[in-house]
């Protein structure tokens, strides 16, 4: 592994339904994206963002980072990805693609995806992490949150938004202590020449239904490698979410 060159992009946008400017909110001093960038420096040498928003492209060279102008028309951040890797020009085995919104993103996180192209026939990774077996129903049938069945050697079956697999003749209670459920962690990793390949593949219907763009890959034959992590980070969707988060790095 030591041989493959690795890229992180970072996609951030400014426009969101939920919470506009969500990548330059202030968490404790610093913005949400320069916190992503410096977590994912950690673990990658070569770190870009790539946005569409000039406000966001200021805030990045304001600290010093890398970043990469993209179109405004993307559908996804795996699209924007392969926009801003041809226009870096720099030769890579594999882009890593960072959720724009984890500030709080572990590097062994980057370092349990890097591995999985150990195996040189991995073509996209992912990670997944097991959900607690004392967690509730609640929280492990909660739509926002994919969970993920995989096969024998550990490649991806497939993702939803329901609970999968349902366990028959099992209260639903007892369903997180009775199997070791599987919850994704949105960060991507694809052999360059995979992820121009997906990118110009037409939306489909488990993609359309479920609204997660992982699927499309997988009804188009594409193999998806996941590895395992046991670091929870926290995800902002929200300006709440952005709360809870403050108020846990204050009772560090």
């Amino acid at each position: 592994m030591n041989d493959l060159k690795f890229i992180g992009i970072i996609p951030a946008r400014y426009s969101s339904q939920r919470f506009p400017g969500k990548p330059l909110a202030d968490i404790c001093g610093m913005t949400m994206i320069e916190r992503v960038w410096r977590q994912t420096r950690r673990a990658l040498d070569d770190v870009y963002v790539a946005t569409d928003d000039e406000r966001i492209a200021d805030a990045v060279n304001s600290f010093g980072g890398q970043v990469v102008m993209t179109r405004t028309d993307h559908r996804s951040g795996t699209d924007r990805c392969n926009e801003a890797y041809h226009k870096i020009g720099k030769q890579a085995d594999v882009v890593i693609n960072i959720q724009g919104d984890e500030p709080f993103i572990h590097p062994e996180q980057i370092e349990a995806i890097k591995e999985c192209f150990v195996d040189p026939s991995t073509q996209i990774a992912t990670l997944a992490r097991p959900l607690s077996a004392d967690s509730s129903f609640e929280t492990l049938s909660d739509p926002t949150k994919p969970k993920l069945v995989v096969d024998a050697n550990s490649y991806a079956l497939y993702f939803s938004r329901s609970v999968i697999p349902y366990l028959r003749n099992v209260e639903q209670a007892a369903w997180p202590s009775t199997h070791r459920y599987l919850m994704h962690v949105g960060m991507y990793a694809y052999r360059t020449e995979v992820l121009n390949e997906i990118t110009q593949l037409p939306q489909s219907s488990l993609e359309s239904a479920e609204s997660l763009e992982q699927l499309r890959w997988l009804e188009n034959g594409y193999r998806i490698k996941v590895g395992l992590t046991d670091k929870e980070t926290i995800g902002i969707d929200t300006p709440a979410d952005l709360q809870r988060a403050i108020e846990s790095l204050n009772r560090l």
